[in-house]
């Protein structure tokens, strides 16, 4: 149903639509000096902000030509991957071609009823299927500029936002405070891990290498097709390594490309340890037979030791570990560092009153996780319903 005294048009008919440019290779143009020009890239933003206030690189004044340059209170809006997302620039600087901006919008649209606008359920229904039908899903100018927005005047525009804003302000309280009582519960548990791992008297250390059998995995051939194609044996990578327990793997190779590499069976209740990349020194339980990558380290089970003590000793001393990774673009920490990490040697009675007390912080934790979940996605919902009925 039409509003009285809205206007009806296409996106197009209200502002200017450019796509951005990247001056290639991109690397060639990256410098430091302080007269570079602001290189303004999605990992600039923040994913629940409104606006880009700076950004962590820049570009040599010659590439200027081979991109784009965009100005404060100029739209910013993805075009691929996490596409039709709309920032409001609060700097100026270039756009590569991931970036579409809007300018010119002042004559026909408020500045925060039009982010208000792009963010709408009425916007980005449109976005989405505008964007389909391709291999991956993106939006060019020419579809963004057929977009039918409707919108009424200034001054009403003005009064909506106001409310809007009101609104959005309360329920990013409640959002922010469901996130920071989050926050306070994961300080709580990291405390009292670290209390709980604090030596005691009594307490003897070995090294991870003198009380437990170690050994990493190994990549079949990739170019080898009979080596993965139908395969059913379980092949762990390290992003893979990060939960607790792992329950499930991805990708699968073949009997004979597991007799072809280095990659090995472990059992049960294996704790692995991922090596390298982002996730190095991130741990987890394995609870099902299943063979790794070399970026895994497996240590086997142990009947001196609980998997879940070797889990959380690990857990522990995660950002200790990781600190220790070295390397260039992937940076790894090594098996022969795990074996040398040192870990109580104490009965497994004292490790069982150990593992009961972190549990049952752990399952508070676990329920505020998904108290904060509900929350945001309510918190979300909420938006949705609001922009939905103005």
């Amino acid at each position: 149903m039409r509003k009285q005294g809205w206007t009806y048009k296409k996106l197009g008919e209200v502002c200017k639509i450019a796509r951005g440019g990247s001056p290639r290779p991109i690397k060639n143009y990256i410098t430091t000096s302080s007269d570079g020009l602001n290189w303004i890239k999605i990992g600039d933003t923040d994913p629940q902000g409104k606006y880009i206030f700076s950004t962590k690189e820049k570009i040599r004044k010659e590439g200027l030509k081979k991109t784009r340059w965009v100005e404060e209170n100029e739209f910013l809006l993805s075009n691929s991957m996490s596409f039709g997302r709309p920032y409001i620039l609060k700097t100026n600087g270039c756009i590569h071609d991931g970036w579409l901006v809007l300018r010119d919008y002042q004559d026909s649209l408020f500045i925060d009823f039009f982010y208000y606008l792009l963010i709408s359920p009425f916007v980005q229904k449109q976005f989405k299927i505008k964007a389909q039908g391709s291999t991956v899903s993106n939006l060019n100018t020419d579809r963004v500029t057929n977009i039918d927005i409707t919108f009424p005047s200034l001054e009403e525009q003005e009064r909506i936002v106001a409310r809007l804003d009101a609104a959005f302000a309360q329920i990013d309280e409640l959002r922010a405070n469901a996130e920071k009582q989050l926050e306070e519960a994961r300080a709580l548990f990291n405390a009292a891990l670290n209390e709980e791992m604090k030596p005691k008297k009594g307490w003897e250390e070995k090294t991870v290498g003198d009380i437990f059998k170690t050994y990493s995995g190994g990549t079949p051939i990739k170019s080898n097709k009979s080596y993965y194609e139908n395969g059913n044996i379980p092949w762990i990578r390290s992003g893979e390594v990060c939960k607790r327990f792992i329950t499930e793997s991805e990708l699968f190779i073949t009997e004979e490309g597991l007799k072809n590499s280095s990659a090995k069976f472990y059992p049960i209740d294996t704790v692995l340890i991922a090596m390298y990349g982002a996730t190095a020194a991130q741990v987890g339980i394995l609870k099902f037979p299943a063979t790794s990558n070399q970026a895994v380290c497996g240590i086997l089970p142990n009947k001196n030791y609980l998997p879940d003590f070797v889990y959380f000793w690990f857990k522990h001393i995660e950002e200790q570990l990781a600190s220790q990774a070295q390397g260039g673009a992937q940076p790894n920490i090594s098996q022969e560092k795990i074996k040398r990490v040192l870990i109580p040697f104490i009965s497994l009675s004292e490790q069982e009153a150990i593992v009961e007390r972190l549990d049952g912080l752990s399952e508070r934790v676990k329920e505020l996780e998904e108290i904060a979940r509900t929350t945001v996605k309510e918190c979300d919902a909420l938006k949705q319903a609001i922009l939905r009925q103005y």
